[in-house]
């Protein structure tokens, strides 16, 4: 068990165990067996596995602050299905049923938003993206309506990234960081590459790309002005 090939503790075990390192406080001991009982809840994204091989939900359901720079689409936690379903057409052939699949599990990552304390959500976009026409005009424009909505969230700040910024900090690609509500815990940065996925604590990694993210945000426009940019490119889809 303390070797970690046991992930899975029994009441009598945990009882046994407790006992043996002398933890007589009731408080203490209730909240040890509330964690024994939530450990065997499987997050809803273990049915997605190969939609999520780095475990990217698990990181995300808590953390407390997320901020993210994209460099070619709309994040994925702010797409509409329709535009996910076009991404993921987009990348390679795949069949109806494993899109769907993907679709449903990005959907279903986006519910961090409803809970009573969601996570506060920044995300830097390209404006590049909001050109790109993924899926259709009508697509397209669905989901910028969306990007709207989400900006008006008290959690969410959506940045713009104006081509005329010219050559910025986050020329590298696109990247997310995470941080948690307990200072102890490190920061998470997290990486997608076509071939995998990459998960950087190292404290002079996660140092670079928060540096990264400040001076991208400081080049972007700032919410207003760039809901502004979102609505001129929504009225350019419907001329």
């Amino acid at each position: 068990m303390e070797s970690g090939e046991q992930k899975r503790i029994p009441a009598s075990e945990l009882d046994a165990l407790l006992n043996i390192y002398k933890v007589n406080d009731p408080q203490i001991r209730e909240s040890l067996h509330e964690c024994a009982k939530l450990a065997k809840q499987r997050g809803w994204w273990t049915k997605y596995k190969d939609a999520f091989p780095g475990g990217l939900p698990d990181f995300e359901s808590e953390a407390s602050v997320i901020r993210s720079y994209e460099a070619q689409v709309i994040p994925g936690l702010l797409q509409t299905p329709d535009y996910a379903d076009a991404v993921f057409r987009a990348y390679k052939f795949r069949e109806d049923e494993e899109i769907n699949r993907l679709v449903k599990a990005r959907m279903e990552r986006q519910n961090i938003f409803s809970r009573v304390d969601p996570p506060h959500f920044m995300t830097v976009i390209d404006e590049g993206a909001l050109h790109r026409l993924v899926g259709s005009i009508e697509v397209m424009r669905t989901q910028l309506r969306h990007l709207t909505h989400m900006a008006s969230r008290h959690n969410i700040d959506i940045y713009v990234l104006p081509f005329k910024a010219g050559a910025h900090a986050a020329t590298t690609g696109s990247f997310t960081i995470m941080d948690f509500p307990d200072p102890m815990d490190t920061s998470v940065v997290y990486v997608e590459t076509p071939t995998s996925t990459l998960y950087l604590e190292d404290d002079d990694e996660v140092r670079e790309y928060n540096a990264m993210i400040s001076r991208t945000q400081s080049a972007a426009l700032n919410p207003t002005l760039s809901m502004n940019l979102v609505e001129e490119v929504i009225k350019s889809l419907e001329e």
